[in-house]
């Protein structure tokens, strides 16, 4: 881990702009919905680590293993994370963080939603760490998962198939968009003083 200054500068006003954003009731929710899906995958012993989040600096700590987001993912689709690191070696401990991290791509996560390893393991960014988490348990509803659930469910495709007919008729329908040609014009109008040669 990089020794950073975080007391002055740049860096501390960075930081407290993100402590500033930092919602700690979309945090709970999160917490809430992971102890959740461990407790119903049968993980009750995972889900007691998961306490009240009341800061940004209380989501890193249980999270920062690994295991518990990999074990979440694995309840949400098993088989996902093929083995978790048990090891407390902090390369490990990333390798774990990783895992789930690619696993929620491969369940379709949208890469822009989720967090970087660095993010949670030294608890950079946790904003965006709850932010992965809500993606997460929005997309588990569209996959198929039929536990707990969290934030709004994705929207859908809602595609629409036309007749030839159909097609034919709106070629010939003006949209609002394009204007139309009748109504004011500007014939008549003179603004400002009419050019002359002689003033």
């Amino acid at each position: 881990m990089a020794n950073r200054p975080k007391g002055f500068g740049m860096t501390a006003e960075l930081n407290r702009k993100k402590e500033a954003k930092f919602d700690p009731d979309l945090a709970n929710d999160a917490f809430e919905w992971l102890r959740l899906v461990l407790i119903d995958g049968g993980h009750d012993d995972m889900a007691d680590v998961l306490k009240h989040v009341s800061s940004s600096g209380d989501v890193a700590p249980p999270l920062k293993n690994g295991k518990i987001l990999c074990t979440v993912i694995n309840c949400i689709k098993p088989g996902t994370v093929r083995k978790i690191n048990d090891s407390k070696m902090a390369f490990k401990e990333m390798e774990n963080i990783s895992k789930f991290l690619t696993g929620c791509e491969e369940l379709g996560c949208d890469k822009g939603d989720l967090f970087q390893t660095v993010d949670l393991y030294e608890s950079q960014n946790p904003n965006q760490v709850i932010n992965g988490i809500v993606a997460l348990g929005r997309k588990s509803q569209t996959i198929g998962y039929d536990g707990p659930c969290l934030g709004p469910q994705e929207s859908t495709e809602n595609k629409r198939e036309f007749s030839e007919e159909q097609l034919k008729a709106g070629k010939n329908v003006i949209g609002l968009q394009m204007g139309s040609n009748k109504g004011a014009s500007q014939a008549g109008q003179n603004f400002g003083k009419t050019r002359a040669i002689i003033d």
